[in-house]
């Protein structure tokens, strides 16, 4: 999995979600939405931030429950910049789907296309599973997810509440 437009700036692969490295990214993530969350000006206290840590669930994206895609900058041996995880979903009131997660691009990265080609990653598992379509969670602060989703077709999901966007795959 590489984006040919971006391959010599990053490259997009399978990640073990229990790496390290990959850790230290999702610590990112949970600290810059507790920022947000707490609105301009404010820190989470240590306690939030390992609170939010703890709730943040990442056991089941390694297969065969699901499966965590990085973005390394310069190529194999590059620095994680980015993630998302990927779950199946089964179920006779779903249908065969999927939930995304941990959509997360490190803040100087964004813009370069990393955040698009990390999702049509994750889209891509999908449809090689077989769902008919993705599910997604996003919060009020995640501005930019939401916007990237909408862009690529992704819909309000009425039925399933407030923040929930979906992907039809057809």
């Amino acid at each position: 999995m590489s984006d040919a437009a971006g391959q010599d700036r990053w490259l997009i692969e399978l990640g073990d979600v229990t790496d390290p490295a990959s850790e230290a990214l999702l610590r990112r993530l949970v600290v810059e939405l507790l920022e947000r969350a707490a609105g301009e000006g404010a820190s989470p206290s240590p306690d939030e931030l390992e609170d939010g840590w703890d709730r943040l669930r990442r056991d089941d994206l390694a297969p065969p429950t699901g499966v965590f895609v990085v973005a390394r900058r310069g190529g194999e041996d590059g620095p994680l910049v980015g993630c998302v995880g990927l779950l199946r979903q089964r179920g006779s009131d779903r249908g065969r789907s999927a939930e995304l997660r941990h959509l997360y691009v490190r803040p100087a990265e964004r813009g370069t296309g990393v955040a698009p080609g990390l999702l049509a990653s994750a889209e891509e598992v999908a449809r090689v599973w077989g769902a008919r379509q993705v599910r997604a969670v996003v919060r009020d602060e995640q501005v930019e997810a939401r916007s990237l989703l909408v862009r690529n077709g992704w819909r309000a999901d009425p039925a399933c509440g407030d923040g929930r966007l979906t992907l039809e795959l057809g």
